[in-house]
């Protein structure tokens, strides 16, 4: 079973956070890296569009509609099962519907850094941890830094 250190949270978040710093977006940049149990990487991904699309956008509501959100991103780049790994998210806790790919992926355990809030998605998030609960999956808010 699992034990990750407090040490080995640090560093995985704080590659979260540098991942994070991929996204082209200018408002909100997230990044998302998913464990192993040996606490190697399995995969990572950050917030953007999809892969060999047109990234601008007019509008915020245009830009909300083609973001693909990282957790979603470092799922979908894996390259193996992902039954019983950690995927460790910053600056945000996952949305209600990245919640639903984390416990349709076999994923096991979030720890998140929630350094931003964003009220108008509050009700995602709050849905987004009833969800975890009621799948069994560990969460772990990790203090903003």
């Amino acid at each position: 079973m699992e034990v990750f250190s407090e040490k080995w949270d640090d560093r995985f978040l704080s590659l979260a956070k540098e991942v994070a710093s991929w996204s082209k977006d200018p408002s909100t940049k997230v990044g998302a890296v998913i464990v192993r149990p040996d606490k190697t990487i399995a995969s990572v991904g950050y917030n953007g569009f999809p892969r060999g699309t047109d990234d601008t956008y007019s509008t915020r509501e245009d830009k909300l509609l083609k973001t693909v959100h990282a957790e979603l991103n470092a799922i979908l780049s894996s390259r193996e099962p992902l039954h019983g790994y950690t995927i460790y998210v910053t600056p945000l806790c996952p949305c209600s519907n990245c919640a639903a790919a984390i416990i349709q992926s076999g994923i096991t355990k979030v720890v998140y850094e929630a350094a931003s809030f964003r009220p108008e998605w509050e009700d995602s998030f709050l849905a987004a941890g009833k969800m975890f609960s009621q799948a069994g999956i560990k969460t772990h808010r990790y203090p903003a830094r």
